[in-house]
Protein backbone atom coordinates (compact mmCIF):
# COMPACT_ATOMS: atom_id res chain seq x y z
CA UNK A 1 0.00 0.00 0.00
CA UNK A 2 3.30 2.47 0.69
CA UNK A 3 4.75 1.18 -2.31
CA UNK A 4 4.55 4.02 -4.50
CA UNK A 5 4.89 7.12 -1.85
CA UNK A 6 8.03 5.31 -1.25
CA UNK A 7 8.99 4.59 -4.57
CA UNK A 8 8.29 8.28 -5.06
CA UNK A 9 10.59 9.33 -2.21
CA UNK A 10 13.48 7.16 -3.64
CA UNK A 11 13.20 8.44 -6.98
CA UNK A 12 13.07 11.98 -5.41
CA UNK A 13 16.07 11.19 -3.37
CA UNK A 14 17.78 10.06 -6.34
CA UNK A 15 16.62 13.29 -8.63
CA UNK A 16 17.99 15.45 -5.58
CA UNK A 17 21.77 13.84 -5.73
CA UNK A 18 21.90 14.51 -9.71
CA UNK A 19 20.93 17.92 -8.98
CA UNK A 20 23.40 18.35 -5.99
CA UNK A 21 26.25 16.81 -8.35
CA UNK A 22 25.37 18.98 -11.19
CA UNK A 23 25.78 22.00 -8.97
CA UNK A 24 28.81 20.57 -7.31
CA UNK A 25 30.49 20.60 -11.19
CA UNK A 26 29.88 24.24 -11.74
CA UNK A 27 31.49 25.85 -8.34
CA UNK A 28 35.07 26.16 -10.68
CA UNK A 29 32.92 27.48 -13.85
CA UNK A 30 31.71 29.91 -11.62
CA UNK A 31 34.65 31.07 -10.10
CA UNK A 32 36.51 31.43 -13.47
CA UNK A 33 33.76 33.54 -14.69
CA UNK A 34 33.09 36.15 -12.01
CA UNK A 35 36.56 37.19 -12.47
CA UNK A 36 35.96 37.96 -16.03
CA UNK A 37 32.51 39.49 -16.06
CA UNK A 38 29.96 40.79 -12.87
CA UNK A 39 28.20 39.14 -10.94
CA UNK A 40 25.12 40.24 -11.60
CA UNK A 41 25.27 40.32 -15.49
CA UNK A 42 26.38 36.33 -15.39
CA UNK A 43 23.38 35.67 -13.53
CA UNK A 44 21.15 37.73 -15.39
CA UNK A 45 22.44 36.14 -19.17
CA UNK A 46 22.35 32.68 -17.47
CA UNK A 47 18.59 32.83 -16.21
CA UNK A 48 17.55 34.65 -18.98
CA UNK A 49 18.65 31.85 -21.07
CA UNK A 50 17.07 29.13 -18.67
CA UNK A 51 13.69 30.78 -18.45
CA UNK A 52 13.39 31.42 -22.59
CA UNK A 53 13.80 27.59 -22.54
CA UNK A 54 11.28 27.00 -19.86
CA UNK A 55 8.83 29.31 -21.75
CA UNK A 56 9.30 27.14 -24.57
CA UNK A 57 9.48 23.95 -23.24
CA UNK A 58 6.17 24.41 -20.75
CA UNK A 59 3.76 27.46 -22.49
CA UNK A 60 0.64 24.98 -21.96
CA UNK A 61 0.96 23.80 -18.05
CA UNK A 62 1.85 27.86 -17.53
CA UNK A 63 -1.29 28.34 -18.65
CA UNK A 64 -3.14 26.25 -16.45
CA UNK A 65 -1.72 27.64 -13.27
CA UNK A 66 -4.33 29.27 -11.42
CA UNK A 67 -3.20 32.94 -10.17
CA UNK A 68 -2.30 31.88 -6.47
CA UNK A 69 0.04 29.45 -8.33
CA UNK A 70 1.82 32.43 -10.13
CA UNK A 71 2.03 34.48 -7.25
CA UNK A 72 3.80 31.39 -5.17
CA UNK A 73 6.21 30.34 -7.95
CA UNK A 74 7.20 34.19 -8.45
CA UNK A 75 7.21 34.59 -4.40
CA UNK A 76 9.90 31.70 -4.64
CA UNK A 77 11.64 32.62 -7.88
CA UNK A 78 12.27 36.49 -5.70
CA UNK A 79 13.94 34.82 -2.66
CA UNK A 80 16.25 32.17 -4.84
CA UNK A 81 17.02 35.04 -7.39
CA UNK A 82 18.02 37.31 -4.40
CA UNK A 83 19.53 34.36 -2.71
CA UNK A 84 21.76 34.04 -5.88
CA UNK A 85 23.26 37.51 -5.77
CA UNK A 86 24.41 37.09 -2.47
CA UNK A 87 25.76 33.80 -2.72
CA UNK A 88 27.72 34.42 -6.02
CA UNK A 89 28.96 38.07 -4.67
CA UNK A 90 30.23 36.81 -1.44
CA UNK A 91 31.96 34.60 -3.38
CA UNK A 92 34.28 37.65 -4.44
CA UNK A 93 34.28 38.60 -0.64
CA UNK A 94 35.97 35.58 0.92
CA UNK A 95 37.65 32.01 0.04
CA UNK A 96 36.09 29.93 -1.64
CA UNK A 97 35.90 27.14 1.65
CA UNK A 98 34.20 29.21 3.61
CA UNK A 99 31.75 30.39 1.06
CA UNK A 100 31.10 27.07 0.95
CA UNK A 101 30.29 26.25 4.24
CA UNK A 102 28.50 29.47 4.53
CA UNK A 103 25.90 28.23 1.98
CA UNK A 104 25.63 24.70 3.05
CA UNK A 105 24.08 26.47 6.63
CA UNK A 106 20.92 26.23 5.26
CA UNK A 107 20.54 22.71 6.53
CA UNK A 108 20.15 23.89 9.88
CA UNK A 109 18.00 27.23 8.77
CA UNK A 110 15.88 24.89 7.03
CA UNK A 111 14.60 22.42 10.26
CA UNK A 112 14.53 25.84 12.28
CA UNK A 113 11.95 27.81 9.73
CA UNK A 114 9.92 24.55 9.61
CA UNK A 115 9.96 25.01 13.57
CA UNK A 116 9.17 28.78 13.51
CA UNK A 117 7.33 29.16 10.32
CA UNK A 118 5.18 26.05 10.00
CA UNK A 119 4.93 24.71 13.79
CA UNK A 120 6.30 21.62 12.42
CA UNK A 121 7.67 18.84 15.37
CA UNK A 122 10.53 17.62 13.88
CA UNK A 123 11.61 14.29 15.15
CA UNK A 124 14.65 13.75 17.22
CA UNK A 125 16.59 12.04 14.88
CA UNK A 126 16.52 14.71 12.33
CA UNK A 127 18.10 16.88 14.61
CA UNK A 128 20.68 14.66 14.97
CA UNK A 129 21.02 14.66 11.08
CA UNK A 130 21.39 18.38 11.08
CA UNK A 131 24.07 18.46 13.17
CA UNK A 132 26.14 15.58 11.20
CA UNK A 133 25.22 17.76 7.99
CA UNK A 134 26.04 21.08 9.79
CA UNK A 135 30.13 18.98 11.46
CA UNK A 136 30.51 17.22 7.92
CA UNK A 137 29.75 20.96 5.54
CA UNK A 138 32.52 22.30 8.78
CA UNK A 139 34.70 19.66 8.24
CA UNK A 140 35.01 20.07 4.28
CA UNK A 141 34.84 24.13 4.35
CA UNK A 142 35.47 26.14 7.24
CA UNK A 143 39.70 27.25 7.88
CA UNK A 144 39.29 29.24 10.95
CA UNK A 145 36.82 31.45 12.26
CA UNK A 146 37.04 34.85 10.91
CA UNK A 147 33.63 36.30 9.65
CA UNK A 148 33.84 38.79 7.27
CA UNK A 149 31.67 40.73 4.53
CA UNK A 150 31.43 37.91 2.56
CA UNK A 151 30.76 35.43 5.00
CA UNK A 152 27.67 37.61 6.20
CA UNK A 153 25.90 38.07 2.97
CA UNK A 154 26.38 34.15 1.82
CA UNK A 155 24.44 33.45 4.89
CA UNK A 156 22.12 35.75 4.17
CA UNK A 157 22.04 33.82 0.70
CA UNK A 158 21.79 30.14 2.86
CA UNK A 159 18.79 31.50 4.95
CA UNK A 160 16.96 33.01 1.63
CA UNK A 161 17.72 29.19 0.25
CA UNK A 162 16.27 27.54 3.29
CA UNK A 163 12.96 29.97 3.10
CA UNK A 164 12.66 28.64 -0.66
CA UNK A 165 12.94 24.86 0.01
CA UNK A 166 10.61 25.13 3.03
CA UNK A 167 8.35 27.19 0.79
CA UNK A 168 8.52 24.91 -2.18
CA UNK A 169 7.43 21.57 0.70
CA UNK A 170 4.46 23.66 0.90
CA UNK A 171 3.46 25.14 -2.20
CA UNK A 172 4.92 22.33 -5.36
CA UNK A 173 2.49 19.53 -6.14
CA UNK A 174 3.35 17.17 -8.55
CA UNK A 175 0.56 17.81 -11.04
CA UNK A 176 2.59 21.39 -11.49
CA UNK A 177 5.58 20.99 -10.21
CA UNK A 178 7.25 21.93 -14.01
CA UNK A 179 5.14 24.78 -14.55
CA UNK A 180 5.64 25.96 -10.59
CA UNK A 181 9.65 25.97 -11.83
CA UNK A 182 9.16 27.93 -14.76
CA UNK A 183 6.91 30.51 -12.97
CA UNK A 184 10.15 30.65 -10.79
CA UNK A 185 12.72 30.52 -13.75
CA UNK A 186 10.64 34.11 -14.97
CA UNK A 187 11.50 35.76 -11.75
CA UNK A 188 15.08 34.91 -10.91
CA UNK A 189 15.81 36.20 -14.11
CA UNK A 190 13.71 39.51 -13.72
CA UNK A 191 15.59 39.95 -10.03
CA UNK A 192 19.14 39.40 -12.08
CA UNK A 193 17.93 41.72 -15.01
CA UNK A 194 17.68 43.84 -12.51
CA UNK A 195 20.34 43.93 -10.62
CA UNK A 196 22.31 44.88 -14.18
CA UNK A 197 20.69 47.97 -14.20
CA UNK A 198 20.75 51.04 -15.03
CA UNK A 199 23.76 49.49 -18.24
CA UNK A 200 22.08 46.43 -18.89
CA UNK A 201 23.77 42.94 -19.05
CA UNK A 202 27.40 42.48 -20.88
CA UNK A 203 27.58 39.16 -22.39
CA UNK A 204 30.64 36.55 -21.78
CA UNK A 205 33.43 37.55 -23.32
CA UNK A 206 34.44 34.58 -25.47
CA UNK A 207 33.21 30.84 -26.38
CA UNK A 208 34.50 29.11 -23.55
CA UNK A 209 32.64 31.71 -21.74
CA UNK A 210 29.67 31.20 -23.62
CA UNK A 211 30.15 27.29 -23.04
CA UNK A 212 30.12 28.00 -19.25
CA UNK A 213 26.73 29.90 -18.89
CA UNK A 214 25.08 27.85 -21.06
CA UNK A 215 25.98 24.52 -19.18
CA UNK A 216 24.93 26.35 -16.05
CA UNK A 217 21.96 28.08 -17.97
CA UNK A 218 20.34 24.38 -19.30
CA UNK A 219 21.69 22.16 -16.61
CA UNK A 220 22.27 24.20 -13.00
CA UNK A 221 19.63 26.16 -14.17
CA UNK A 222 16.15 25.15 -15.79
CA UNK A 223 16.98 21.22 -15.43
CA UNK A 224 17.97 21.55 -11.38
CA UNK A 225 15.03 23.71 -11.42
CA UNK A 226 12.71 21.24 -13.03
CA UNK A 227 14.01 18.05 -10.62
CA UNK A 228 14.21 20.16 -7.47
CA UNK A 229 10.47 21.54 -7.79
CA UNK A 230 9.47 18.11 -8.79
CA UNK A 231 11.39 16.38 -6.16
CA UNK A 232 9.61 18.56 -3.47
CA UNK A 233 6.98 17.63 -4.07
CA UNK A 234 7.76 14.40 -2.55
CA UNK A 235 9.83 15.08 0.18
CA UNK A 236 10.10 17.21 3.26
CA UNK A 237 11.87 20.09 3.20
CA UNK A 238 14.48 19.12 6.06
CA UNK A 239 15.27 15.91 4.31
CA UNK A 240 15.79 17.22 1.06
CA UNK A 241 18.31 19.90 2.44
CA UNK A 242 19.99 16.83 4.52
CA UNK A 243 19.61 15.29 0.84
CA UNK A 244 21.34 18.53 -0.95
CA UNK A 245 24.19 18.76 1.43
CA UNK A 246 26.23 16.21 -0.80
CA UNK A 247 26.94 19.24 -2.84
CA UNK A 248 30.41 19.85 -1.60
CA UNK A 249 30.74 16.42 -1.30
CA UNK A 250 30.62 16.57 -5.07
CA UNK A 251 32.22 19.46 -5.61
CA UNK A 252 34.95 18.24 -3.68
CA UNK A 253 35.03 14.90 -5.79
CA UNK A 254 35.10 17.47 -9.14
CA UNK A 255 38.15 19.29 -7.69
CA UNK A 256 39.95 16.00 -7.35
CA UNK A 257 39.35 14.82 -10.94
CA UNK A 258 38.74 17.68 -12.82
CA UNK A 259 40.52 20.27 -11.25
CA UNK A 260 43.97 18.53 -10.37
CA UNK A 261 43.86 18.85 -6.41
CA UNK A 262 44.55 15.95 -3.66
CA UNK A 263 42.43 14.22 -1.70
CA UNK A 264 42.54 15.26 1.70
CA UNK A 265 41.32 13.57 5.51
CA UNK A 266 38.96 16.57 5.30
CA UNK A 267 37.33 15.63 2.24
CA UNK A 268 37.23 11.86 3.47
CA UNK A 269 35.91 13.09 6.71
CA UNK A 270 33.20 15.26 5.87
CA UNK A 271 31.76 13.68 3.30
CA UNK A 272 31.36 10.50 5.41
CA UNK A 273 29.65 12.66 7.90
CA UNK A 274 27.35 13.88 5.08
CA UNK A 275 26.57 10.56 4.20
CA UNK A 276 25.68 9.33 7.63
CA UNK A 277 23.48 12.45 7.86
CA UNK A 278 21.67 11.09 4.68
CA UNK A 279 21.59 7.59 5.38
CA UNK A 280 20.48 8.40 9.14
CA UNK A 281 17.10 10.42 7.64
CA UNK A 282 16.75 7.84 4.87
CA UNK A 283 16.64 4.84 6.83
CA UNK A 284 14.71 6.20 9.79
CA UNK A 285 11.22 4.64 10.76
CA UNK A 286 8.54 6.83 9.06
CA UNK A 287 5.93 7.75 11.80
CA UNK A 288 2.40 7.68 10.88
CA UNK A 289 1.53 10.74 12.92
CA UNK A 290 1.03 14.02 10.70
CA UNK A 291 2.27 15.25 13.56
CA UNK A 292 5.82 13.82 14.41
CA UNK A 293 6.51 14.45 10.77
CA UNK A 294 6.99 16.78 7.63
CA UNK A 295 6.80 14.27 5.25
CA UNK A 296 4.54 14.48 1.83
CA UNK A 297 3.43 18.17 0.68
CA UNK A 298 7.05 19.35 -1.65
CA UNK A 299 13.44 21.00 -2.78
Amino acid sequence: MNRSPQRGEVTATVGLMTVTAIWGSTFFLIKDLVGRMPTADFLAVRFLISAAVMLLLFFKPLLRLTAREWWQGLALGVVYGIGQLLQTTGLEHTDASISGFATGMYVVFTPLLCTVLLRQRLPSVTWIAVLLSAGGLAVLALRGLNLGYGVWITLASALLYALHIVGLGQWSKPGSAFALSAVQMFAICAVCLLATLPRGPHLPPDGKAWLAVVYMALAAGAGAMLVQTWAQAHLSATRAAIVMTLEPVFAAGFAVGLGGESMTWRMLVGGLLILAAMYLVELAPRHPAPSAEILHHEV
